[in-house]
């Protein structure tokens, strides 16, 4: 079992740039999830659930978070028949997650079955994986650049009724460009200076993503694996903060 995660202070005011933070809790059981959650606590606003995570503890611990007042960017990247991703949206719309990952080669028909599904979720395509390089996007038979795949990706997702990606930072400003202000635009590949890169191709650090257009940072090694959770939570809230002011 999961340490237990303590509630969320709801009545604490939410500060605007946190909730635009997301935590990825990239481990394998609920335990040591829960005690990042713990440590980290109302420093971010969000926290992400994938594959690995989830396939090791299924929604329970999903469930026990949400309970708890967190909010939860469940990360499957769903890819299937139409008819079978509109059923995980649905059972993932029924747990109150607030975003859901799909993946846009699924095909319009997939995609509108998702939206179809999502209700209240925020659902995210995910375009082009941050850890693809042009070559790598080539060699699985994709030709050219890879911000033309990620905007050819981005317009299948808003004619589908999905109003949201998941894309490096490299590709956010065309995207904000090209798809207005109100599209969510959720980064990964968040690198604060000075720190490693780890798998990542296609980075940047905080600031310089909010720069180019992201709505919302993805971090997880930086501030998971760093001596203090909390505080390397708080210092790249305090980026963004700042980043946010010079604009």
């Amino acid at each position: 079992m999961s340490p237990q995660i303590p509630d969320r202070n709801i009545a604490a005011a939410p500060l605007q740039t946190r909730d635009r933070l997301i935590v990825a809790l990239d481990v394998s059981t609920a335990r040591e999830a829960g005690e990042l959650v713990r440590l980290i606590g109302d420093n971010a606003g969000l926290y992400k659930v994938g594959l690995q995570l989830y396939t090791n503890e299924g929604p329970t611990f999903v469930r026990e978070m949400i309970a708890s007042g967190r909010r939860v960017f469940l990360d499957l990247k769903l890819h299937d028949i139409p008819n079978t991703v509109g059923h995980a949206v649905k059972a993932a719309r029924d747990l109150r997650v607030d975003m859901l990952t799909v993946h846009a080669s699924g095909g319009r028909a997939m995609l509108q079955a998702a939206a179809e599904n999502a209700g209240d979720v925020s659902l995210l395509v995910v375009t082009v994986l941050t850890s693809f390089t042009e070559s790598d996007l080539n060699e699985v038979g994709v030709p050219g650049e890879v911000a033309s795949q990620v905007m050819r990706m981005a317009k299948l997702a808003t004619e589908s009724g999905i109003r949201g990606v998941v894309s490096s930072p490299r590709e956010a400003s065309l995207l904000r460009n090209n798809l207005g202000e109100d599209f969510l635009i959720v980064t990964p590949g968040i690198r604060p200076a000075g720190t490693d890169v780890n798998d990542q191709q296609r980075i940047a650090t905080p600031a310089s993503a909010l720069a180019a257009g992201a709505s919302h940072l993805v971090v997880g090694r930086p501030i998971t694996h760093a001596a203090d959770p909390a505080r390397a939570a708080r210092e790249i809230v305090e980026e963004m903060t700042g980043a946010q002011a010079a604009v």
